[in-house]
């Protein structure tokens, strides 16, 4: 089973999250020292142990052997839902393929609170987890996203982030999907919850000067539409008129770079008649 627990507000543990952890064997948890204070508030005595990044490869087998001879498990993450951002995905795929059940009880996701805060479209949105922590992967994997937004990805993109890492990752955000609108969720269902919205640089200026503290999520705004300049028109329209006529040439260029065929057309007479009035 598994069983979300509170993303901050130990009360929005739900009554089914509750009987679900009281009727486990075991509850399987990223960390027992986060773990056992929400079980103690609401009396539940389930023994805990641990599964994290570091130990699922090697526990996952006798766990299935376990559940194969009858023992009921429930898996947890620190906060939020089982397996988003967090460990637990191995365990799971390997029960799918051992033919056992699984069930979930859902309950709170900083991802989708954040999205739905925002003030940003709603969907589709791409949930890519925690950023890299360091610069050069991070703007790699920032690339990539760019890269299939030039492709045709038209997505909100929602991003875990810590918080001494915040200004660094909305600066890398800039330089690479630029000055998009965005909002930065902190501290959510706690009593200080905030959710700041702004372009990406009035966020990181406002960051500079006031510390992000607690658990964040970034949520960014899709992709602008995207225009061709001028130099791109006519450096594609100067390729295509090599090889082709000006109407073949105009069709082909208006449809790549998702142009009015008409403006196309005009601007390869253009081109065409500057060609030929040259000496």
């Amino acid at each position: 089973m598994l069983v979300s627990t509170p993303i901050g507000n130990l009360g929005d543990l739900s009554p089914r999250a509750v009987a679900a952890l009281r009727e486990s064997d075991i509850i399987l948890c990223e960390d027992t020292r986060v773990t056992a204070p929400l079980l103690a508030l609401n009396g539940i005595a389930t023994r805990l142990q641990a599964l994290h990044d570091h130990n699922e490869a090697g526990r996952t087998e006798p766990l299935i052997a376990a559940m194969r001879g009858g023992r009921r498990f429930a898996l947890v993450s620190d906060a939020g839902a089982p397996l988003i951002a967090d460990p637990g995905f191995r365990l799971v795929r390997a029960a799918i393929a051992a033919g056992l059940t699984i069930s979930a009880v859902p309950g709170p996701n900083a991802a989708m609170m954040a999205l739905a805060l925002s003030g940003l479209p709603p969907h589709p949105f791409l949930f890519m987890g925690f950023l890299p922590p360091r610069s050069a992967a991070r703007r790699a994997v920032l690339e990539r996203v760019a890269n299939a937004e030039r492709a045709g990805l038209n997505a909100t993109l929602i991003f875990y982030e810590a918080p001494h890492r915040l200004i660094a990752s909305l600066d890398d955000c800039v330089a690479v999907l630029g000055n998009r609108a965005a909002a930065v969720g902190r501290e959510l269902t706690k009593r200080f919850e905030e959710i700041r919205r702004d372009g990406l640089e009035g966020l990181a200026v406002h960051f500079r000067t006031t510390a992000p503290r607690g658990e964040i999520t970034l949520v960014i705004g899709p992709a602008p539409d995207y225009v061709a300049t001028d130099a791109e028109l006519d450096d594609a329209l100067h390729d295509a008129l090599e090889t082709m006529s000006i109407k073949d040439a105009a069709t082909s260029v208006a449809r790549a770079l998702d142009l009015p065929r008409k403006q196309v057309y005009a601007r390869a007479l253009t081109l065409r008649q500057d060609e030929q009035s040259e000496p």
